[in-house]
Protein backbone atom coordinates (compact mmCIF):
# COMPACT_ATOMS: atom_id res chain seq x y z
CA UNK A 1 0.00 0.00 0.00
CA UNK A 2 0.90 3.35 -1.24
CA UNK A 3 0.91 5.99 1.80
CA UNK A 4 1.10 9.24 0.95
CA UNK A 5 2.20 12.58 3.29
CA UNK A 6 2.35 16.51 2.31
CA UNK A 7 5.16 17.86 4.18
CA UNK A 8 5.29 21.22 2.39
CA UNK A 9 3.49 22.67 -0.95
CA UNK A 10 5.68 20.84 -2.86
CA UNK A 11 7.50 18.10 -0.80
CA UNK A 12 6.00 14.71 -0.04
CA UNK A 13 6.84 11.86 2.15
CA UNK A 14 5.82 8.38 0.42
CA UNK A 15 6.03 5.20 2.34
CA UNK A 16 5.89 1.63 0.86
CA UNK A 17 5.83 -0.84 2.92
CA UNK A 18 9.14 -0.49 5.08
CA UNK A 19 10.37 1.75 2.34
CA UNK A 20 10.19 6.00 2.57
CA UNK A 21 10.74 8.06 -0.38
CA UNK A 22 11.02 11.97 -0.33
CA UNK A 23 8.92 13.26 -3.69
CA UNK A 24 8.95 17.05 -5.00
CA UNK A 25 6.39 18.24 -7.42
CA UNK A 26 6.36 21.72 -7.79
CA UNK A 27 2.53 23.02 -9.34
CA UNK A 28 3.63 23.53 -12.64
CA UNK A 29 4.19 19.92 -13.65
CA UNK A 30 1.55 19.02 -11.55
CA UNK A 31 -0.92 21.13 -13.54
CA UNK A 32 1.00 19.96 -16.65
CA UNK A 33 0.20 16.65 -16.28
CA UNK A 34 -3.26 16.48 -14.62
CA UNK A 35 -4.65 19.76 -15.84
CA UNK A 36 -5.57 20.22 -11.98
CA UNK A 37 -8.06 17.78 -12.39
CA UNK A 38 -6.55 15.20 -9.68
CA UNK A 39 -4.56 16.18 -6.25
CA UNK A 40 -1.08 15.61 -6.20
CA UNK A 41 -1.15 12.84 -3.78
CA UNK A 42 -3.06 11.21 -6.11
CA UNK A 43 -0.75 11.42 -9.26
CA UNK A 44 2.06 10.74 -7.12
CA UNK A 45 0.60 7.79 -6.30
CA UNK A 46 -0.39 6.82 -10.16
CA UNK A 47 3.67 7.85 -10.51
CA UNK A 48 4.47 5.23 -8.15
CA UNK A 49 2.32 2.50 -9.45
CA UNK A 50 3.77 3.28 -13.11
CA UNK A 51 6.98 2.99 -11.55
CA UNK A 52 6.38 -0.35 -9.79
CA UNK A 53 5.36 -1.96 -12.81
CA UNK A 54 8.69 -1.39 -14.07
CA UNK A 55 11.11 -1.51 -11.40
CA UNK A 56 11.24 -2.90 -8.14
CA UNK A 57 10.63 -0.27 -5.02
CA UNK A 58 14.51 -1.46 -4.17
CA UNK A 59 15.40 0.13 -7.54
CA UNK A 60 13.06 4.24 -7.00
CA UNK A 61 15.67 6.68 -6.16
CA UNK A 62 14.62 7.66 -2.42
CA UNK A 63 14.48 11.35 -3.06
CA UNK A 64 13.53 12.43 -6.41
CA UNK A 65 11.69 15.08 -8.51
CA UNK A 66 8.83 13.54 -10.31
CA UNK A 67 10.33 15.19 -13.11
CA UNK A 68 13.12 12.70 -13.41
CA UNK A 69 10.58 10.07 -14.27
CA UNK A 70 10.54 10.76 -17.84
CA UNK A 71 14.59 11.13 -17.85
CA UNK A 72 14.25 7.24 -17.58
CA UNK A 73 11.18 6.16 -18.77
CA UNK A 74 10.38 8.40 -21.84
CA UNK A 75 6.47 7.14 -21.89
CA UNK A 76 5.81 8.44 -18.34
CA UNK A 77 4.36 11.97 -18.91
CA UNK A 78 2.24 10.40 -22.21
CA UNK A 79 1.06 7.46 -19.80
CA UNK A 80 0.48 9.73 -16.68
CA UNK A 81 -2.09 11.80 -18.94
CA UNK A 82 -4.35 9.56 -19.41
Amino acid sequence: MIRIKKKTKDEFTVKLEEKEYKVILDDKYWQELTGGKTSKEELIKNSFNFLLERESKESILSRFDLRIISRYFPEYEQEIKK
